[in-house]
This record gives structure tokens, sequence and C-alpha cells, in this order.
């Protein structure tokens, strides 16, 4: 019998080009698209007589991998792990890897897609064109304005330079800082902050001392100043979030990526004006997931073939 092969990325299906490369290795692929937050029926088997799981960004706790017994790798179809019990897959001796290099392209631009109709209001315009209005009201240039990021992987650095391009100047905050240039900056982070008229995240989750943007750093920007976050959920308080931008502490948002997905109901983000929600799109292109697919497949079978992956996240 083959081993089984996990997919609930639900871009992946039956016939594309992960699937041929897995059954081109004596694998079987079985697919459970993730489409939310599964029953805890649902999580108890998922991983039930499954050899390797190439996963979408659901969580995997370690009670889900209690009854893994023939489970051997993860292998995420993106970059971002934190949603994986790195800590007790390796208890159990399950290796854990990423697709880091895919995707920082797609982020990059709609990280610079954002800043665009926050700083032109397109959201507001085409939704008033629709509804019979002809608003003429005057946005902002991006040239001459100050691009703040804070993390420099590929998508801050890929974020970077298309803020140069745009005759932005960049002010970068990292623990790994290149030398400046013409147009790129590096220093500390509250001035990044304080100096942003447009901050973008591009930083990792799970920091220990809480929320990366907490109240005290809302307070911080610029009240002209526009949050864009296409990093991680877990880096923004949002309750502190909806408060500035109802109070005008700052003037607006645009997130790709929010604390629990999709946005809740109840969330205090809904029914604000001066924020633009996104469902998760920054990585969503169809070149980045045929990157991710594929590089997630190859961790699958390098792990199966007893090969190191190019990526693991585990040592």
């Amino acid at each position: 019998m083959a081993p089984r092969i996990l997919i609930t990325t639900d871009y992946l299906h039956s016939g594309d080009t992960v699937d041929q490369l897995l059954r081109d290795h004596g694998l079987e692929p079985v697919y459970s698209p993730s489409r939310g937050p599964r029953s805890p029926e649902e999580r108890r088997s998922l991983f039930n007589s499954i050899s390797g799981a190439i996963l979408a960004s659901e969580p995997v706790t370690a009670d889900m991998l209690t009854g893994a017994a023939s489970l051997k790798v993860i292998a995420r179809s993106g970059v971002g792990y934190d949603s994986i019990d790195v800590q007790a897959a390796a208890a159990q001796g399950i290796r854990v890897c990423n697709a880091p290099g895919t995707n920082h392209h797609s982020v990059a631009e709609l990280t610079i897609g954002l800043i665009i109709m926050a700083a032109r209001r397109l959201a507001e315009v085409t939704t008033a064109v629709r509804q019979g209005a002809w608003p003429r009201e005057a946005g902002h240039e991006l040239r001459g304005s100050t691009l703040g990021i804070i993390g420099y992987g590929p998508s801050g650095r890929a974020t970077a330079l298309l803020g140069t391009a745009l005759g932005m100047n960049v002010l970068v905050s990292t623990a790994h800082p290149a030398p400046d240039t013409s147009a790129i900056r590096f220093t500390d982070l509250d001035t990044v902050i304080r100096e942003a008229d447009y901050l973008s995240l591009h930083t990792r989750g799970g920091q220990s001392s809480g929320k990366l943007i907490d109240a005290g750093r809302l307070q911080m920007m610029k009240p002209t100043g526009v949050l864009i976050n296409t990093a991680r959920g877990s880096v923004v308080d949002e309750e502190a979030l909806a408060k500035a931008l109802y109070d005008g502490a700052i003037a607006g948002a645009a997130l790709d990526v929010l604390e629990t997905e999709p946005l809740p109901g109840d969330s205090p983000l809904r029914g604000l004006d001066n924020v633009l929600i996104t469902s998760h799109l920054a990585g969503q292109t169809t070149e980045a997931r045929n990157r991710a697919g594929l590089v997630a497949a190859r961790a699958v079978i390098d792990v199966l073939e007893n090969r190191e992956p190019a990526h693991p996240v585990d040592r």
C-alpha cells in the first residue's frame, strides 16, 4: 500500500503538478481542504494512516499528533509555521518544514497595492461609484513619503525595493541590518514607528513579550499614519488597533492577516471605514502557489526517502 500524503491546502488538487510529483514517487495524495475550523472529531482523526502532510495555515496541536503513529513529516505550503506545535512534532520524530522564498514577491506587491489603496482611498471611491456617487476627494502621492518596514526577510526586502522604486524614503527595523543605501536606512524600532507614514509589518509572529504593535506603539505612530500587516495576525493587538482607528489616533490600517480567520462577526474592526481587510491573499498568486506547493511536496518526498529536507524548521 502506497504511503498516504494528506493535503489540506485548498488550491492543490488531484491532477496538478504537485499531485503528479507525489504519485511519481509512489505516494498517494489524500485531499481534505482546509475551509475553516474542523470539528473535534475531524481534528483527532486528521492524521490517521497518514505518512506525510502538506498543510495550509490551520492549527496543528499536540493533541492532534497523539494518534499520528505513521506521520513522518509536515510541510507547510507557505512560509509561516507558528500554527504548528513544532516541539510536539519533534518529540514524536515528525519533521516540520516550510516553503520560504516562494511568495515574497507576491507579498510585496500586495503590500504596495494596499498602501496605494489607502493613499488614494480606492475602496471608498469604488464603493461610492457603485452606489451612484462620484467622489472627487484628493488622495496622497507616495513619492517623498516614508515607508517604515519592520522585519527584513525576503518579503520585507522586496517591499523596500518596490518602495524605493516609487520614490519613497524607506526606514527599516531588523535584527539583521544591511548597510544603509541612498534610499534605505536601518534604524531602531521606535524610530521606524514614529517616522513612518506607512508602517508595514514583515516580521514573524509569536513574540514572547506580547503583541509587537500594541496600544503604546499605536500611540507612537503619526496621526496621519497607516498600518499595513501582511505578516501575522498575532503581531497586532486588534482591540487596541480598532480603538486607535475609531479615535483617529492613526489614519488607517490595511490588514491581510488577522488574529482569527475568517474575521469574526463580533470583531471590533468591523464597521470601521478607515480599515481595509483582505482575506489572507498576500501570497496567493498563481506563481507563488505553484512554487510553494512544489517546495512542500519535495520536502515530504525527501523525508520519506530518508534525505534531509531543504527547509526544516524543527532543527
